[in-house]
């Protein structure tokens, strides 16, 4: 992985070393000592491999050595504090930043945000942005029948959505926070080895026009009923 190469996790790299700990640690109370070798070469590589991909904003970003350095604690207590814990997190985390298109050092709450996104397209499941396109495309055809379904969990999701906002009212932000939920939800059915069903069929009803002499015969009937001339 593109001089990224973690050969331990998270947790054994900051060896029994609390959260409060390292967050005293970012914040200067403690001194350089209490940072591991381990850990060190750890965000040494993250922050390599960082540098690579923004190379435009390191100079802005770290004036000197210091400023790094104290970034470098920094990360390492946030990590610790929300749960970035495992290869597989900080793998995502880089593979999110390598997509993005902000040419911008990110600053550590937005890496930890993708260290923690699932790999949806691993998954086969679009992401929260394309399930709600695919939602409001939904919308406009008013029906499954026209609809190409990348996937049985992109009927699901969709349909559960559409159905959510039409009972409750839904906003446009509330929807779109529900596609992330419905994305969760189906992320967990699916690494759980839950086989998604096909779309249920459903039953188009047909509206046969009626003829004109019958209806000119029911109008007679009505009338004749009722009194009419």
């Amino acid at each position: 992985m593109e001089g990224f190469h973690l050969k331990t996790n998270l947790m054994a790299v900051i060896n029994n070393r609390d959260a409060g700990a390292l967050a005293r640690m970012s914040q200067g109370d403690i001194t350089k000592k209490v940072v591991n070798s381990n850990a060190e070469k750890m965000v040494d590589s993250l922050f390599k491999s960082l540098k690579q991909l923004f190379p435009a904003s390191v100079s802005t970003v770290f004036k000197n050595a210091s400023d790094e350095m104290d970034a470098k604690r920094q990360w390492i207590a946030a990590f610790a504090e929300n749960g970035i814990t495992t290869r597989e997190q900080l793998q995502n985390g880089m593979r999110h930043a390598r997509a993005s298109d902000n040419p911008f050092w990110p600053a550590v709450g937005q890496f930890i945000k993708w260290c923690k996104e699932e790999d949806y397209v691993a998954l086969g499941l679009p992401d929260e942005e394309q399930l709600y396109e695919l939602y409001r495309e939904y919308c406009k055809m008013r029906g499954w029948r026209e609809m190409k379904w990348p996937s049985n969990a992109c009927y699901w999701m969709v349909t559960k959505i559409y159905s959510e906002m039409r009972s409750k009212s839904l906003t446009d932000s509330e929807v779109k926070k529900l596609c992330a939920k419905e994305l969760r939800s189906m992320t967990a059915r699916i690494k759980s080895g839950e086989n998604i069903p096909a779309p249920v069929l459903q039953v188009e009803h047909k509206i046969t026009p009626t003829s004109r002499n019958k209806s000119l015969s029911i109008i007679a009937n009505l009338k004749q009923k009722h009194g009419f001339r």
